[in-house]
């Protein structure tokens, strides 16, 4: 970013009139170029979009897309301006303002999960899929791309992930086998999981160990899961509380991942060169 704006700077200084014009423009609408093209910053500026091109590729960049591109690999958040924030967003949230208030609950959610990560018990769901024979996750159907998602970040550091959302009988996968002995079973809870309960009891039965990811408030007992993952409280008793669950879920499987060391590299290498021929195959 600091490179980009030193360029420009040069071109206000030093270019043609039509470059310092743009390049004036650049700067004082930094944060609004991700939503400009060339034509409209032509327009903006009562010149051709040819114009506004040849400037960009001056700078080095093929076109404006490349310069968001750039933005997006290059954009650190400093200190002060995640301060300067921060205290925008609780003046607003102060003000009653609708979003932000949904902003400050979902980054007090991340500060609970973030705590949550350093507990024994996080450490504990860990360890438990890491060892794992197998690792089933369970949850209402509602819920299975949140369970999908879950198990494909997890193939990056293992194998043997299934993900359960129970339609079509699904839930028999688990107890078709005569035991569950060293396999896992991670539940996903959400308020219209009504069998959670009887799948957790069922599944301890059968030998399986159980991870349970539910809210603070649930009435779970202590003796149906072997590790419980606590959500803060939702918003409404009739929401699911979805952010926090997909950057719980996301944290869980970055854990995983990090536990596993150099073998989860050697996995997500051995994915990408196989995704890669796979690509290849396919277009021809």
């Amino acid at each position: 970013m600091e490179d980009f704006v030193q360029k420009l700077r040069h071109y206000v200084k030093s270019g043609t009139p039509a470059e310092r014009r743009i390049a004036k423009y650049f700067t004082e609408h930094l944060n609004d170029l991700p939503f400009e093209t060339a034509a409209s910053v032509a327009d903006r500026l009562d010149l051709s979009p040819m114009t506004v091109g040849r400037f960009l590729r001056a700078l080095g960049y093929q076109g404006l897309d490349s310069v968001k591109v750039h933005f997006r690999e290059t954009a650190v958040t400093s200190p002060v301006q995640l301060q300067n924030s921060l205290s925008e967003l609780q003046t607003d949230a102060s003000e009653g303002k609708s979003l932000a208030l949904l902003v400050t609950e979902q980054i007090q959610a991340l500060h609970h999960i973030y705590h949550l990560t350093a507990q024994t018990h996080w450490a504990e769901a860990v360890a438990m899929i890491g060892m794992a024979r197998e690792v089933f996750i369970a949850t209402h159907a509602r819920l299975a791309c949140f369970a999908t998602h879950f198990a494909h970040r997890l193939t990056r550091s293992r194998d043997g992930v299934h993900a359960l959302d129970g339609s079509a009988n699904r839930f028999a996968e688990l107890f078709a086998r005569p035991s569950g002995e060293g396999a896992l079973l991670i539940i996903i809870d959400c308020r219209r999981f009504g069998k959670a309960r009887l799948l957790a009891r069922t599944a301890r039965r059968y030998g399986y160990k159980v991870v349970l990811i539910t809210t603070e408030i649930s009435d779970w007992l202590p003796d149906q899961s072997n590790v419980m993952l606590a959500l803060p409280p939702a918003r409404s008793p009739d929401e699911d509380n979805l952010p926090p669950l997909i950057a719980l879920l996301d944290c869980l499987a970055e854990s995983v991942i990090a536990a596993t060391g150099e073998e989860a590299l050697e996995r997500r290498r051995r994915i990408s060169e196989f995704g890669t021929i796979l690509g290849e195959g396919g277009s021809r």
